[in-house]
């Protein structure tokens, strides 16, 4: 059935978490507790009187010169219908399925001469008057239908882009010497699909969307951070999880974090099978010190952690069973876990958090750095494939400062256009996250917070940072912790399935980020 329900308690925080525990996770440099307004109830679903019918030709004849019609899919009623994904679509192959009655266009739109990029939109009978786009993730190319099949299930048009481009979120060589594909990725995709689709929505419906959302997390929160930055008047709402929004250090910070664990043969390299003994000691020391023992860190910032009884003693033979690093192994912790600082102690990125271990796979379990970091030096960067990791040095952080490729680095930090707009960010992050660091999103918030503050601009009315305690990337949570995660962010409804939309069994703004900003 179509979620679509509101909270009937004017003063509840914008979310919570739901079974096992209802937390509250508000707090960030003493954030005040946030009191909604008197909430006017949301317009109920309706059939609404279409247009014209879902055709190829129909939506060719309202379409401007420089896009075409892909192809056009009819989803009937009767329920538990699927969507099958496109072929060739790698990055996003998983069909979304339990769809409602609904129409399937995808639109091919040129960009330049030398790049294009295309949209999918799903348009439900039963429409909620309201418009979402949903973001992306890494540097993937893909229409990522399954989060818009979680999206139609509130009754939204939804809208995902290919960013101009098909390819995993971790292959970045489409981008190599190709200036325009890169400008697609970094903004021109989201902001062109969004303006063509409410477009479609008003044409397809005979009106035009009362309200404007976003979600996306990664590069999806980058997308709608950045989007609002250029383009203020585009959404009336954003919800953005941890955001991939400093590209330009993000990234080269990739590079350095795995350099730290590399190569495997050296006398520093922590291998995978002692991640897990790190996370034990961890989770031992700094779960007591959150004033809660509850096998959840809530406060990484906070925990006074020695490493050093993690080290070993001189008669170990076996590390793993002994549960304990050598000494070089434990400077390669102190790397990890303090701030990225180069010359003349210029700071470049945050640290991991304390909590973070079980997803140090990804980054530092490779013997090598990790491809969302070399690979982005290599095709986005430098434009030079056979450049090596190990001449890694400040100086590509720097050339990645002054080049900005395709424009996609979000550190415009006067939001003071989406505010007057009216908009409103709910943004979050989680402190279990090892694929971008949590302190990136602290020190995106703080920036906004000195930039706007002698504006006379308060963000609590219009701006709410969530840390969640035990969220990983996006997703999921650490085995050792089994933390509450689930807020109906993004990516999130496909981690369980793919028929699921909102928060099952808690379909209110109370559980529902999504629903949340709507009723804020």
């Amino acid at each position: 059935t179509v979620c679509f329900t509101t909270p009937t308690n004017p003063t509840l925080l914008p979310f919570s978490i739901p079974y096992p525990i209802q937390a509250l996770l508000a707090r960030v440099n003493g954030l005040a507790t946030m009191h909604l307004s008197t909430l006017s109830l949301l317009p109920l679903l309706s059939t609404t009187g279409l247009a014209f019918n879902c055709t190829r030709e129909a939506f060719a004849d309202i379409l401007p010169s420089n896009a075409s019609v892909s192809f056009t899919r009819s989803i009937p009623a009767g329920g538990n219908s699927t969507f099958v994904v496109p072929a060739g679509d790698i990055a996003y192959p998983t069909s979304p399925t339990g769809l409602q009655p609904l129409c399937a266009v995808q639109i091919n739109v040129s960009s330049s001469n030398s790049s294009a990029y295309s949209f999918g939109l799903f348009l439900p009978d039963e429409w909620n008057k309201r418009f979402l786009a949903v973001g992306n993730g890494g540097f993937a190319g893909g229409i990522n239908w399954l989060d818009m099949g979680a999206g139609v299930g509130y009754g939204f048009a939804v809208m995902s882009t290919d960013t101009g481009h098909n390819s995993t979120s971790t292959d970045i060589e489409w981008a190599l010497n190709s200036p325009q594909k890169k400008i697609d990725w970094g903004y021109r995709a989201m902001h062109g699909s969004v303006e063509l689709s409410k477009h479609i929505v008003e044409s397809y419906y005979n009106q035009a969307p009362k309200y404007n959302y976003y979600s996306g997390c990664s590069t999806g929160g980058r997308q709608g951070i950045r989007d609002i930055q250029l383009y203020p008047d585009d959404f009336d709402g954003v919800l953005a999880g941890a955001p991939a929004w400093w590209t330009s250090h993000l990234q080269t910070w990739t590079v350095k974090i795995g350099l730290y664990n590399s190569p495997n043969a050296s006398a520093s390299h922590i291998p995978p099978s002692l991640f897990g003994v790190v996370g034990a000691e961890i989770l031992k020391q700094c779960d007591p010190q959150d004033g809660l023992v509850d096998n959840i860190i809530s406060d990484p910032e906070g925990c006074n952690v020695n490493l050093e009884a993690m080290l070993c003693g001189s008669n170990v033979t076996n590390q793993t069973s002994a549960a304990c690093l050598t000494a070089e192994q434990i400077g390669t912790l102190y790397n990890i876990y303090n701030d990225y600082v180069d010359v003349n102690q210029t700071f470049v990125f945050p640290n991991l958090e304390l909590g973070s271990e079980a997803q140090w796979p990804v980054l530092l379990g490779l013997g090598e750095p990790a491809p969302l970091g070399t690979e982005f030096v290599r095709y986005f960067l430098l434009n030079d494939p056979s450049w090596n990791y190990t001449d890694f040095d400040y100086h590509i952080v720097q050339l990645a400062d002054q080049l900005d490729p395709g424009n996609a680095t979000a550190d415009d930090y006067d939001l003071s256009p989406f505010y007057h707009h009216g908009g409103k960010l709910l943004h979050y992050h989680g402190y279990a996250d090892a694929l971008i660091a949590t302190g990136s999103s602290i020190y995106f918030y703080n920036q906004v917070l000195k930039t706007l503050k002698p504006k006379g601009i308060d963000l609590d009315s219009w701006y709410r940072f969530f840390l969640i305690p035990g969220m990983q990337h996006c997703t999921g949570t650490p085995e050792n912790m089994n933390a509450p995660w689930y807020i109906a962010g993004a990516n999130q409804a496909g981690a369980l399935n793919s028929s699921v939309h909102s928060v099952p069994g808690f379909c209110d703004a109370k559980h529902d980020a999504l629903l949340a900003l709507m009723a804020w």
